[in-house]
């Protein structure tokens, strides 16, 4: 049977100075703008301000929001962001950093595996795609656990396989040490998606023999149990039925069983949320629809589409539905998509223009659509974003930053032979071509982007917690301050104290929405902007 995945034998190792110089360009992308916009709430505000206070509380065993048991999330991700902090100081950059970096790995380790079957250059388009496809991109920049977790699932599924290919124990005991670290960065997923992908390639090859090996190794079940046990037995010893109620039964149960914080959908919610989350590279997968047969037939391919196709269908029964839970399929989708690089030979005329055309609509969306929601041509039902959004700098960053984009893009698209590199196939040079504007692409996004949608949604509520700090509060006004009809955990990060919700008493001070100002008892407004105040509550 003709092993799909194996058709082109590995290359000489590239020079070292080339592994750094390709290195230095997938983490430009992820580092370029990191720090340059205010942490977004509810998500990065949460793990900032949970970070934060364990810092200040030199309690590194346990999470707390405002000064309350956190138990959204294991404790990993917040170990992580601690040290960075302790290093770098309390800044955005600080805490965004370790997501950065776990994508940064994740990209090597992908790059790596691929051109270890496929050559050099399919391996570097593949960690290219990594840190460009604009999902993952995203939770590489965001402060929050996603990153840690895609790092750990791919490293699991790439040790997995090895295992599996080869019968090897020590890609399998690597991968039990990458499941044990899953488990402490976001909990059980981390186990149910290497076991399930496992179990169905095994079950639909009825090769028995390979589950019994993966399953029956005791090293493997022992280094997974000493590395993630001991945070699990601590905590329920700590918090006893709390714990198993707020993260076992919450944030694992109840996310699966119905929506929560109104994160629902329908079944077909990830059939569009897939493509879009893994622009510009989507059109690829056009030649895998064709190849179904071929690929089911070979097992390496079956792997990835086990992984993925679980993923998909698991998320798409569950009652809450985020886009960033499809990117725990991005293992499958990443090596499928590998399988599809057009490295042998030149693509065909209508997969490049359908390449470049999904290009244009990522730089389009992300230029356009601020636009279009500001000048109201997009009506905007919530009172909060609207004033955000309509009273934020105008996006003339943005359009200048796509127009400057698609006028590249276009003489890279026509620009046959403007770039030949060792490993890629014809004489027209697509492929380097493309790589290039994806990665222009990436790096605009960080630069204008994504600090513009920083400003235009949480540059009122950063710049109110820092004046609210300058007046001493919470620290020398009495009664403390608190979040009064709003939840801005990033506010906590900003006044580098607790800011809890819940009604102030007379005279104190709240962060709150001017439009509910009108159904709260009256006030002074000490300091508003697009729709964001500090008040001081003048009477009952």
């Amino acid at each position: 049977m003709p092993h799909l995945t194996g058709a082109a034998p590995a290359p000489a190792a590239p020079r070292p100075v080339l592994l750094l110089l390709y290195a230095l360009l997938l983490a430009a992308p992820l580092l370029i703008g990191l720090g340059n916009g205010p942490l977004y709430d509810v998500d990065e505000g949460a793990f900032s301000s949970a970070t934060r206070e364990m810092l200040a509380s030199g309690d590194f065993g346990h999470t707390t929001m405002n000064g309350a048991p956190r138990f959204d999330k294991p404790i990993a991700v917040y170990w992580l962001q601690a040290a960075s902090v302790a290093l770098l100081g309390l800044n955005e950059w600080a805490l965004r950093l370790p997501s950065a970096l776990c994508t940064w790995l994740a990209a090597l380790a992908a790059a790596g595996f691929v051109a270890a079957r496929r050559g050099t250059a399919a391996g570097a388009l593949t960690g290219l795609m990594l840190v460009t496809a604009f999902g993952p991109w995203a939770m590489a920049r965001a402060a929050t656990a996603d990153a840690l977790l895609n790092l750990c699932l791919l490293l699991t599924a790439l040790d997995l396989w090895r295992h599996l290919e080869g019968g090897q124990r020590a890609p399998l005991r690597r991968a039990a040490l990458w499941v044990a670290l899953g488990l402490l960065t976001k909990g059980p997923i981390a186990l149910l998606v290497p076991a399930a992908a496992l179990g169905l390639w095994a079950l639909s090859r009825r090769d028995f023999a390979a589950l019994r090996r993966a399953l029956s190794d005791g090293i493997a079940w022992l280094l997974l149990i000493a590395v993630a046990a001991p945070w699990y037995v601590y905590a329920l010893q700590r918090h006893g039925m709390a714990f198993v109620e707020g993260f076992i039964l919450k944030h694992n149960v109840n996310r699966f069983s119905g929506p929560m914080e109104g994160h629902g959908g329908s079944l077909l919610y990830y059939l569009l949320v897939v493509p879009l989350v893994w622009l510009p590279w989507t059109p690829l997968w056009l030649g895998l629809a064709r190849r179904v047969r071929a690929l089911w037939a070979d097992a390496e391919a079956r792997f990835w589409l086990c992984w993925a196709g679980f993923v998909i269908v698991f998320f798409s029964l569950s009652g809450t539905k985020l886009p960033h839970y499809s990117l725990y399929a991005g293992p499958g989708i990443l090596m499928l998509t590998a399988l599809a690089l057009p490295t042998g030979q030149e693509p065909r005329r209508a997969l490049r223009i359908a390449l470049w055309a999904a290009l244009m609509v990522l730089v389009g969306g992300l230029a356009v659509v601020p636009w279009l929601l500001q000048s109201g041509a997009v009506a905007i039902r919530n009172p909060l974003y609207a004033a955000l959004l309509h009273g934020a700098p105008a996006p003339t960053a943005l359009l200048w930053a796509g127009g400057v984009l698609t006028v590249l893009t276009g003489l890279l698209a026509a620009a046959p032979g403007a770039f030949k590199l060792p490993g890629f196939a014809g004489n027209q040079g697509f492929v380097p071509r493309f790589a290039a504007a994806v990665w222009l692409a990436a790096v605009a996004h960080g630069l204008v982007a994504a600090p513009w949608l920083g400003e235009a949604l949480q540059g009122p509520i950063k710049r109110t917690a820092e004046f609210a700090r300058s007046l001493g509060a919470p620290q020398t006004v009495q009664p403390p301050i608190t979040q009064w009809n709003a939840h801005w955990p990033s506010v906590g990060v900003y006044m580098r104290q607790p800011v809890p919700q819940g009604e102030p008493p007379v005279g104190g001070l709240a962060f709150t929405r001017t439009d509910r100002l009108r159904a709260q008892p009256p006030v002074t407004v000490l300091r508003e902007e697009r729709g964001v105040a500090l008040v001081r509550r003048d009477g009952p």
